[in-house]
Formats: structure tokens, C-alpha cells, sequence
């Protein structure tokens, strides 16, 4: 009975909004009502820890919401400068092939927009600008949200590494520096089968009836791209720790991706547009701008990202100017959420978009009408997330309760822990994936549950890098179908109510990541 309550936050909402198909609003909001219930009910939480946990949720949207708006800000004023098209014709010389595209859009430049940022912003940015290049809205997100997973582990410069590792006995930078070697270990057997995943979903979702033989004929082209960027991962991570894996492994395989397209090397000679939008046009005259001006909000992002994280006196700016955080919400101790605003890529984001019309030599009234465009974009979702956020404070906070129970995550793995013993190497991705599912984030994921999986490793006498590594393995493939990710996501390409369909698109990949994850554990325990 109890293990069922834990589990409500997973089942309730994949039962409304994956089986039952229900938007994302009303299935939410339903979901959040039944925990809270099941919480103070049964969980015995008193109603000042319900109610702080429902403002830290309500408060933490609006973080995500600002991050919203700035990729949608930032889109929106380069179609209104007509960067967006010089970009889609800058693709176009390089392969008019979407799949082609996804690799460098979604898997790459979202691996490196990662790297820099986290906090769910790559495919709010990486979907919006597939949908601009001409792909179906639904493609666009789910492609996003399965290609925003294998970088994670190393997302926001080493974040989920160093932050979510901090808790343990052993954490230190030596510690973080082999865990996260192992991660990339952990990756040669199956984060690099990745874009390949991309290409599968791409072509039998949404090709017309030659899924399989459209796809296979990327195979080595992906695994190329796979290996060059999980291969690269791994010396950088050797070399240089857990910090700038993501970065550097992304730009690596971008150069090798360029390379390899424009020549046409292990790629099919055929075009492939069918995810295309019907009415979509795509347009032959030549724009006068350059393609480094059309680029350089991009840029500029990925420079300010990097700035606010390495460089320590703006780091230590950036983090305590406007700092909004809400600590101790209601008198409750720890429960907090966190919100430096200059720190947050929202904010980063939005000043991309101010320095685009100067950079480009346009009119402000373009990011005027753009700030416009997005803030009615984003009415609906803040409900939405809203809902999903309470449920999941709820839910992590359920441990101060008054029946001396333990938190709700606690249960759940120690009831995993108890059912697969010796074998928890093939369960430890998926207690990651849960964390991330849940709550939406690699680093709280791993702060949850790190402590549990060092333990366990601990009692079965199992590596406990690799374990740590698996955890963070899975953490990063819960990205794909993390509930406000997918929210979020939906939201930037005009998706509101889809929610349980881009789910439904994202979930085989994301627990065949997590299964790759544990067979390559395994395999590692076994060799160290």
C-alpha cells in the first residue's frame, strides 16, 4: 500500500496523460490534487509543510517560466530580424536532409547549449529552431527532449557531478573526477547509440512507410557522430574533470559532423524531408546577412552561460545582485527554492535577444514585438506547471511528516533496493531516470538518491563509481520525459494539451537508455 502512495507522483500522471491521452492542465492538475491528498492522508504531512511545498512549486515555476520566455524571446526576435532564415539556408548548404539537421540542431548544438546552461533549457531553445527550420512541431519536441539526455550528466559545467555527488563521504574533486570518467565509460555502450535512437524515432514516427529502411541507412553515420562525441567525452573528462565534458565534447563532435555532412561521407545520397511541415516553404532568396551575425545571439548565449559559471567574480555577481531566492518558505526549515535572477539563463537569454537587433543592425521594436509574441505563448503553461511543480515539492519534502515515515524517493528505492539485490546494477539507471522523471532535474535526481545508491553498492559489495555513474546515466535519460520539460517544451512550439503525445514518443527511448546504461554497468563491473 505504502509503495503504491510513493509511487502515486509516476503512476497518476502517466495514467491521465499517457494512457489516457489528457492535457497536460487538466491531468496535472488532477495529479497534484491526488498526491497532496495521499500525502497528508497517508504520508501524515502536516498542512504547513503541504503548503510550503506548494509555494516552493509555485515560486519555481516562475523560474522556469522566465527561462521560457527568454528562449521564446530569443526565437521570436530573430524571425522578426530574419536571422532564422539566414540559419535555415546555412543548413541547407550543408545538407538539406532533416536528419541530417537533427544531428547538428538537437543532439549537438543542444549538447552544447547543455553544457553551458542545464536547468531544461536546451530543448526550449533546440525545438523552437527545428520547428523553425521546418519540422513538424511534434517531432520537434520529442527529438529535443531524447536528444537533451546524454550530455546531462555533465549539464551546467559538471552541475549534476559536483552538486549531486557533494553529500557523499567520499566527494571530493578527485572522487567526482572518476565517477564522472565512469559515466563516459558507461556511455561508449550506450549514450552513443543516441543519435541513432534520434534517427529511429525521426523516420518511424513521422516518415511515410519506410521508417526502419530510412533509418538504418544513418547507421554509420550516427554511430560516428555517437562515438566521436561519447569517445571525446571520455578524454576530456580524464583530462580535465567533470566541468567542460558536455562543452568540449559537443564542439568536437560538431567539427566532425560539418566535416563529414558537406562531404557527404557515410551519408545516403538521397534527401530526406518527410517531417516537414505541409504548408512549409522554404524560402531560396538569398539573405543579406551573414551567417556569423545570423548566429552571434547563439553565441553570445553560450559566451554569457560560460561567463556566469568559470569566471568567479561574475559567478559571485551574478548570484547575489538580484538574488529572489525564498528561504525557509513559511517558517519551514529547507524547504527553499532558489532563484538568481542574473545567474538564471533566462536572463541570459533575454539580453541574446536585446543584443541581437544591435548585432544585426535592426529596429528594438523587433524584440518589442517579440517579448509580446512570447508572453502570450506562456499564459496556459504557467498553470500547468504550476500544478506539476506543487506535486513534485510534495512529493520530495514528504519525509517531515508526523507518522516517522521516510520520504516518499527513500521508499521507493529502498523497496527497489529489496527486490533486486545483487543485480542493482540494472536498476540504478532507472531509480535516476524516477528522480529526474519526477522532478525534473539531473542534479536533484542525484542529490536524492546518490546516498541511497552509495549504499547499496556499498552492502552488495558492487563498484561504487559505476553505480554513481549508472545513476547519473539514468538521471540524464529521465530528462526525456520529465513531465515540465515536456510542458515547457510543448509550450515553445505552440503545443499546449499534446503533452501525453510527446511522451508517448519519448518514453521507449528513454527506457531503452536506461537498460543500454545498466547492460554497459554490468559490463564495467565485471572488467574494473
Amino acid at each position: 500500500m505504502l509503495m503504491i502512495v510513493a509511487l502515486s507522483a509516476v503512476i497518476v500522471p502517466f495514467l491521465l496523460l499517457v494512457l489516457l491521452r489528457m492535457p497536460a492542465i487538466k491531468g496535472m492538475s488532477i495529479s497534484a490534487v491526488v498526491v497532496i491528498l495521499l500525502a497528508i492522508t497517508v504520508w501524515g504531512m502536516e498542512s504547513q509543510v503541504i503548503a510550503s511545498s506548494i509555494l516552493q512549486g509555485v515560486h519555481k515555476t516562475l523560474t522556469i517560466l522566465f527561462i521560457l520566455f527568454g528562449a521564446l524571446v530569443l526565437l521570436n526576435t530573430l524571425r522578426n530580424t530574419g536571422a532564422v532564415n539566414r540559419i535555415n539556408q546555412g543548413f541547407q548548404s550543408i545538407s538539406q536532409d532533416m536528419r541530417v539537421q537533427l544531428i547538428f540542431v538537437a543532439f549537438l548544438f543542444g549538447s552544447l547549449i547543455e553544457g553551458a546552461a542545464g536547468f531544461g533549457t536546451p530543448a526550449m531553445v533546440t525545438a523552437p529552431l527545428m520547428l523553425a527550420l521546418g519540422f513538424k512541431p511534434l517531432a520537434a519536441v520529442a527529438t529535443a527532449l531524447i536528444a537533451d539526455s546524454t550530455a546531462v550528466a555533465f549539464g551546467a559545467v559538471g552541475t549534476p557531478v559536483l552538486v549531486g555527488l557533494s553529500t557523499l563521504p567520499e566527494a571530493d574533486a578527485a572522487f567526482y573526477q572518476d565517477v564522472g570518467f565512469t559515466v563516459t565509460l558507461i556511455d561508449l555502450f550506450a549514450g552513443m547509440f543516441i543519435p541513432f535512437i534520434l534517427m529511429l524515432v525521426l523516420t518511424l514516427f513521422f516518415g511515410k512507410g519506410k521508417g526502419i529502411k530510412d533509418a538504418m541507412v544513418m547507421l554509420p553515420w550516427t554511430l560516428l557522430i555517437g562515438i566521436t562525441y561519447n569517445g571525446s567525452a571520455l578524454v576530456y573528462a580524464y583530462l580535465f574533470g567533470p566541468e567542460f565534458v558536455a562543452i568540449l565534447g559537443s564542439l568536437t563532435g560538431l567539427v566532425v559532423a560539418a566535416v563529414t555532412a558537406k562531404k557527404g561521407w557515410l551519408l545516403p545520397t538521397s534527401t530526406w524531408t518527410d517531417a516537414m511541415q505541409e504548408d512549409f516553404k522554404i524560402s531560396h532568396e538569398r539573405s543579406e546577412m551573414g551567417l556569423i551575425r545570423a548566429w552571434l545571439p547563439y553565441i553570445i548565449v553560450v559566451l554569457l552561460l560560460l561567463l556566469t559559471r568559470i569566471v568567479p567574480w561574475f559567478q559571485k555577481f551574478t548570484q547575489t545582485a538580484i538574488d529572489l531566492t525564498w528561504t525557509n518558505i513559511l517558517g519551514v526549515e529547507g524547504v527553499t527554492s532558489e532563484w538568481e535572477l542574473l545567474y538564471s539563463p533566462g536572463t541570459v537569454l533575454t539580453v541574446a535577444a536585446i543584443l541581437a537587433v544591435v548585432v544585426q543592425r535592426k529596429r528594438l521594436g523587433h524584440f518589442g514585438r517579440a517579448a509580446t509574441q512570447s508572453l502570450a505563448t506562456i499564459k496556459i503553461t504557467a498553470v500547468t506547471l504550476a500544478a506539476t511543480l506543487a506535486m513534485v515539492h510534495v512529493f520530495s519534502n514528504s519525509g517531515m511528516n508526523a507518522s516517522d515515515l521516510m520520504s516518499m524517493p527513500e521508499y521507493i528505492a529502498q523497496g527497489m533496493a529489496a527486490a533486486f539485490g545483487p543485480m542493482w546494477i540494472f536498476a540504478a539507471p532507472f531509480l535516476g531516470e524516477l528522480g529526474s522523471f519526477i522532478t525534473g532535474s539531473a542534479t536533484v535526481s542525484t542529490l536524492t538518491f546518490s546516498p541511497i545508491q552509495y549504499n547499496i553498492a556499498e552492502a552488495t559489495g558492487a563498484n561504487v563509481h559505476v553505480v554513481l555513474a549508472a545513476q547519473l546515466v539514468g538521471a540524464g535519460a529521465g530528462n526525456m520525459i520529465c513531465v515540465h520539460n515536456v510542458v515547457a517544451a510543448s509550450a515553445v512550439v505552440g503545443m499546449q494539451g499534446e503533452e501525453g503525445n510527446v511522451i508517448r514518443k519519448t518514453l521507449g527511448p528513454a527506457l531503452l537508455y536506461g537498460i543500454l546504461a545498466g547492460i554497459g554497468g554490468f559490463v564495467l563491473m565485471n572488467i574494473l
